[in-house]
């Protein structure tokens, strides 16, 4: 979803595609509400600028108060692969714990049992609503 669009322009129209519901398009991400759509699931993230200053900014001069120019700053110019890995560990993070909070238990076969009932039972009322 882009913050540019009008509102009217975001919307994923539902259709029937092989017997089952699905959307037109993936504006939204895979998430609509909170609560995934089935389509695959996009997240869009951003960071600030690096602090890399190659024009002089002008500052004050604590000394004499007066007007002076910053020296040229070069910063960590390796921050945009490092913000990569760590916004991809919380996004993965955050679903797993979401997940456990839906699908939890005391071992990883009760949370794969949880997991494949809910969507078993989810299959089977699909197809007791579109018969």
């Amino acid at each position: 979803m882009s913050g540019e669009l009008f509102g009217s322009e975001n919307h994923d129209e539902i259709i029937i595609k092989e017997n089952n519901l699905s959307r037109k398009t993936n504006l939204a991400g895979g998430i609509e509400g909170g609560i995934s759509t089935g389509l695959p699931i996009i997240v869009r993230g951003s960071m600030k600028p690096i602090s890399t200053l190659m024009n002089p900014l002008m500052s004050v001069d604590l000394n004499t108060m007066g007007p002076v120019e910053s020296r040229r700053e070069r910063s960590d110019f390796t921050a945009v692969p490092a913000c990569a890995v760590i916004a991809e560990s919380m996004l993965a993070w955050s679903l797993a714990k979401y997940f456990l909070i839906k699908f939890g238990g005391d071992s990883l076969e009760e949370i794969k049992d949880n997991y494949n009932s809910y969507t078993k039972k989810l299959r089977s009322r699909i197809k007791k609503n579109f018969r």
